[in-house]
């Protein structure tokens, strides 16, 4: 009975002995579990930036040939970009060849005609600009105060703007010039339709759209028409381009003018030599 006693309490110590000791182990085995973890975290790390390198590498190395395939395909469109340009310039370049011809020829044509009916060509014209300082618009009238540094500037000068006619010198005084306006009710212009030479007078009303009167009952004039200068009477020089239909009715044309004579600044006075034959009708009129 004692023996048995004595070796239960022996497998009693030992069990004790084996939880404290298990305990020791597991702490060991956390310890150098954590401690492995730690260095595979590491070699892991190392591991996949060594064979991101390389990825990188390869990637780039296979990325060379569609490079090079994506650069031939560009080079391949411009070519034929730049060969589809070639050809329309070519074609242009033959259409200017022709019209060169044709110029060529209708130069020698008019150099025969001009001599043959003596033909004397118009002298150059000349012209000075001058700065709007005042305007007069009003009910009564229509014109502007101009300063003109040139003074070879003479009653009856045409006056235009970069669109268009404005009107024409009415007086001077030292070097400052009034330009009755073609809006202005005193200004009649002859002029014309530019599509059918239907010719008529521009006349002013104090508004800012002139009437076109004197046109023939049958004429073909409509919105949009382009009115030009015809040069009938000598004051105006034919050709030069004066405004738009705007509307067209039974008893009335009005007519836009191209130059805004309400925002000049600045505006050219043109020479054509006029002058004198003004002055003349203005004598023989006395």
């Amino acid at each position: 009975m004692k023996r048995r006693r004595s070796l239960f309490l022996h497998l009693n110590h030992l069990r004790l002995l084996a939880k404290k000791f298990a305990l020791v182990i597991l702490f060991l085995a956390a310890l150098l579990l954590m401690i492995f973890n730690k260095n595979n975290s590491l070699v892991l790390e190392r591991s996949t930036g060594a064979a991101t390198g390389v990825a990188a590498s390869m990637v780039e190395v296979l990325v060379i040939p569609a490079k090079i395939v994506a650069r031939a395909y560009d080079y391949l469109a411009e070519l034929k970009s730049v060969k589809k340009d070639n050809a329309v310039l070519r074609e242009e370049n033959k259409k200017l060849r022709l019209l060169q011809d044709k110029y060529k020829a209708l130069e020698i044509e008019n150099k025969l005609l001009a001599d043959l009916l003596n033909y004397v060509p118009l002298p150059e014209v000349s012209f000075v600009s001058a700065k709007v300082v005042a305007e007069e618009s009003d009910a009564f009238a229509h014109s502007m105060l101009a300063y003109v540094a040139d003074e070879n500037v003479d009653k009856g000068d045409v006056v235009v703007a970069d669109s268009g006619v404005v009107g024409r010198v009415d007086k001077l005084a030292g070097k400052y010039a009034k330009i009755i306006l073609i809006t202005d009710i005193n200004s009649k212009i002859p002029v014309m339709v530019e599509k059918n030479r239907v010719r008529g007078i521009l006349t002013g009303d104090n508004t800012a759209m002139p009437k076109l009167i004197f046109v023939p009952l049958d004429a073909e004039v409509s919105t949009g028409d382009r009115i030009v200068t015809s040069g009938v009477s000598g004051v105006f020089p034919a050709g030069l381009p004066v405004g738009q239909v705007v509307s067209v009715s039974k008893n009335e044309i009005k007519v836009k003018p191209f130059a805004s004579l309400e925002r000049l600044e600045y505006v050219r006075i043109i020479k054509y030599g006029l002058d004198g034959l003004l002055k003349q009708q203005e004598s023989d009129a006395e």
